[in-house]
């Protein structure tokens, strides 16, 4: 009956989440003043805070498939302590979200917690965020494809089809690179390359 089902699963285009079995990592960069904007401050977020200052930081190490990702896997792997998750908070602004990327993601690398929060921290130190944007000083509208440009220019190994920048309403929202499991750029799959259009895209600066 068990393999009726995944028979079944497989016919209708779904694929069985299993440890470790994935293509490559999507690298969540966000840009926390657009977080704030758009939904931190409503929440209250410690992360939005005006003593803050965070700009480019780590959403999630996502495992992608070449088209759809797996997520919730189950695993017999131990999770990252409430110490391991409180130490991220200084690259992710929320020890809560840094839980919620490992039972959602981490759960199918096929890495214990502190295992996957450390490859995290590694794949976001490997990466150069452009001090520039860091340096603005009052809202600007660009368009988003200025991101992707800033970032290439910053990290040589990127190519255009290795990044993407998405938007939210007018927002410029997060920068996304595939790496490999090895944590080198590799190109994306067509479903993470879905570049935001917009030419007058709101970035707002950092507090």
């Amino acid at each position: 009956m068990r393999w009726f089902i995944l028979a079944l699963g497989l016919v209708a285009g779904m694929r069985p989440a299993m440890a470790n079995d994935f293509d490559y990592y999507v690298l969540a960069l966000s840009w926390s003043p657009s977080w704030c904007a758009i939904e931190g401050d409503a929440k209250k977020s410690e992360q939005c805070s005006p003593d803050k200052d965070f700009g480019w930081s780590l959403h999630g190490l996502w495992p992608q498939f070449h088209r759809g990702y797996p997520s919730y896997c189950q695993t017999i792997k131990y999770p990252p302590s409430r110490r391991a998750t409180n130490e991220m908070m200084d690259i992710m602004g929320s020890s809560g979200l840094a839980w919620h990327q490992w039972k959602k993601h981490g759960s199918c690398t096929d890495l214990d917690g502190q295992d996957y929060l450390d490859l995290s921290r590694l794949a976001y130190n490997s990466i150069v965020r452009p001090s520039v944007f860091r340096k603005l000083d009052k809202p600007v509208r660009l368009p988003a494809a200025v991101i992707e440009e800033a970032f290439i220019k910053a990290n040589p190994a990127l190519e255009p089809d290795m990044i993407t920048v998405t938007c939210k309403k007018e927002w410029i929202q997060e920068v996304r690179i595939c790496l490999s499991k090895t944590l080198e750029p590799v190109p994306c799959g067509q479903d993470v390359i879905r570049d935001c259009s917009l030419t007058r895209a709101i970035l707002p600066p950092i507090r």
